[in-house]
Order: C-alpha cells, then structure tokens, then sequence
C-alpha cells in the first residue's frame, strides 16, 4: 500500500529545511518529510510545485546524487 500525496495544508504546515550547502544564497532546494513522504521545492518558489518521493524511491535518489556529484 501506498502513502497518498501530502495535501495543500499538509505542505504548508510543513517543517522546511534548507540544505547547509546553499550559503543562504536561496538557491537550493528545500526538504519536508510528511507522512512518510519526502518532498522536495525550489527554494525560490516555496508556492511552486512539490515532488514527492516514497521512502525507496527517495533513497534511491539521494544513493544516484552521492554516486554521480
């Protein structure tokens, strides 16, 4: 079974972080756990679209950027 999409207010409540890389240059992208979702945005655009992420799939991705950077 799945975990459905974090809602509107889900994501707004959220507690955002910020990579310590970004230097607070705003140029990063910003992270929220929410039901065991990880979602990701633009730190430039904390109203813009969220990519969500189950647990697998985002390890998978953090494992690929680690490898590739």
């Amino acid at each position: 079974m799945t975990t459905p999409p974090p809602s509107a207010a889900q994501l707004s409540a959220a507690a955002w972080r910020t990579s310590t890389y970004s230097a607070g240059n705003n140029e990063c992208v910003e992270f929220a756990e929410i039901s065991e979702r990880a979602c990701v945005r633009d730190s430039k655009d904390s109203s813009g679209p969220v990519l969500t992420f189950g647990p697998h799939a985002f390890a998978s991705f953090i494992a690929h950027v680690k490898r590739t950077h």
